[in-house]
């Protein structure tokens, strides 16, 4: 596990035990099936480029007929999913398509700040507690120096407790975004279905 990945994979973990295990499936719980593409896909070669802090930089084909989720970001640890474009797209589904890729950004910058912030938290504890022991952050063959895991667990403990608060009020939002997300895409299910079964005017676009 990456070190920024482990501050995300910290907090989920206080989530699932207070609020449920939901929060810990942020890919599955908003997409519906897609193929999934990779680096090795000859289709993306070429078009996955060095993220900037905070931004996935993960572009899809411009002629892609599907949704394409990206490999994990390098700051957040999530993958970057972007949303196809249908040729003719009704309202009703476009707003079901902006609010799912918002989420998905909103989601990843969440996580790339609090993997940041938890970094950050996590290198200052450790040079305090080195200090108090006179100790130098590297040791005499130049190897950085590590506490024991029961120092560390204090560390774990105490960033946990601080940051209740704002995981709670993400996971608040989580769960709202989910709501509308699922209650859309069951008005754009029904809607294509009377389309399908013709129960409405033939029409190239679902109003």
């Amino acid at each position: 596990m990456s070190r920024s990945g482990f501050g995300a994979t910290l907090s989920r973990l206080l989530l699932q035990n207070r609020h449920g295990s939901r929060v810990l499936n942020h890919v599955g719980s908003l997409t519906a099936p897609r193929p999934f593409c990779s680096e090795s896909d000859p289709r993306s070669r070429g078009r996955i480029k060095q993220a900037l802090p905070g931004v996935s930089s993960f572009t899809p084909p411009a002629n892609s007929s599907h949704d394409w989720v990206g490999p994990p970001d390098r700051m957040s640890n999530l993958r970057p999913i972007k949303y196809h474009i249908p040729e003719y797209e009704s309202p009703l589904e476009s707003r079901l398509r902006k609010l799912r890729q918002e989420t998905e950004d909103w989601n990843h910058q969440f996580w790339t700040n609090q993997n940041i912030s938890f970094s950050k938290e996590k290198e200052g504890f450790i040079y305090s507690c080195l200090k108090e022991k006179g100790l130098e952050l590297r040791d005499e063959d130049g190897r950085k120096r590590t506490l024991s895991a029961d120092e560390m667990a204090e560390f774990y403990k105490e960033f946990l407790n601080k940051n209740h608060q704002k995981h709670s009020v993400y996971n608040k939002e989580w769960y709202m975004r989910n709501f509308t997300i699922t209650f859309l895409m069951g008005r754009v299910a029904l809607l294509k279905a009377w389309r399908k079964l013709g129960w409405r005017q033939q029409d190239p676009k679902l109003k």
